[in-house]
């Protein structure tokens, strides 16, 4: 299925990769197995991803929920995290890709933050696409974040009230710099945002699949943004209007 429009391809696509414990325990495995194999999901759709021309990629890796799980579930995920940074790294220079993070990183273990920052500053230079992990990311702390930065600045005498706009504020965000998402696919059938880029994807097309996220490949992902090219993306505006035949 490669018959989409290059022309109108998605300049961000993000992603809620769910259903890895589910693909697990229809598999009677257990939940490790299914982080262990969502692994393999990641690299085919980055390569994708990479190779169609998408500019930026947003993986939501890990939440500021999931350090509720279990110990042993935490403690897999974070080495599975550093393994793949520390296999994949040479292969993201090779291939122009640059790893960038969204969250609060302070918050992983000390060694998964030395493999964060040694990879994002071997690809610094590397400007094919930008790989966006969200890792012990939450929206409403990210916003939190930014408001608190903003009082700062206010309380210094940097800013005045009437300065703070939509960009301002957006600058502010982890994810600075950064186009808002075009796309965001959610695995596993779930109709949840689950805290993601709460201000980023105001206008964000949205779409939701029945595949859990070890069985995501290239065909799904190609079926997502076919099915993002059939909409008619309008930003508040009338049919009309976006046509040039307003009357």
């Amino acid at each position: 299925m490669e018959d989409i429009d290059k022309e109108k391809l998605p300049h961000h696509i993000a992603i809620i990769m769910d259903g890895n414990g589910r693909w697990a325990k229809k598999k009677l495995l257990n939940r490790i197995s299914g982080h262990v194999k969502g692994v393999n999901a990641v690299r085919e759709v980055i390569t994708a991803c990479r190779e169609l021309g998408i500019k930026v990629l947003t993986l939501y890796a890990f939440s500021i929920e999931n350090w509720k799980r279990p110990a042993e579930e935490v403690d897999a995920l974070m080495g599975l995290l550093k393994e793949y940074l520390q296999k994949e790294c040479e292969e993201m220079v090779q291939n122009n890709i640059r790893l960038n993070v969204i969250g609060r990183i302070e918050d992983l273990p000390p060694d998964v933050q030395t493999t964060l920052r040694e990879t994002m500053e071997k690809t610094r230079q590397d400007d094919g696409m930008i790989l966006n992990l969200a890792l012990s990311y939450g929206g409403r702390s990210e916003i939190l974040h930014a408001v608190q930065g903003i009082l700062a600045d206010f309380q210094r005498g940097k800013v005045k009230p009437e300065e703070i706009t939509v960009q301002r504020f957006s600058q502010c965000l982890w994810t600075r710099g950064i186009p808002d998402p075009d796309l965001l696919i959610r695995t596993s059938g779930e109709f949840r945002i689950s805290n993601f880029l709460l201000w980023q994807i105001a206008y964000t097309e949205l779409y939701v699949t029945d595949t859990l996220w070890p069985d995501f490949d290239r065909q799904e992902l190609l079926k997502a943004i076919a099915d993002y090219q059939s909409r008619e993306r309008r930003f508040g505006l009338t049919s009309e209007q976006l046509n040039g035949r307003e009357e």
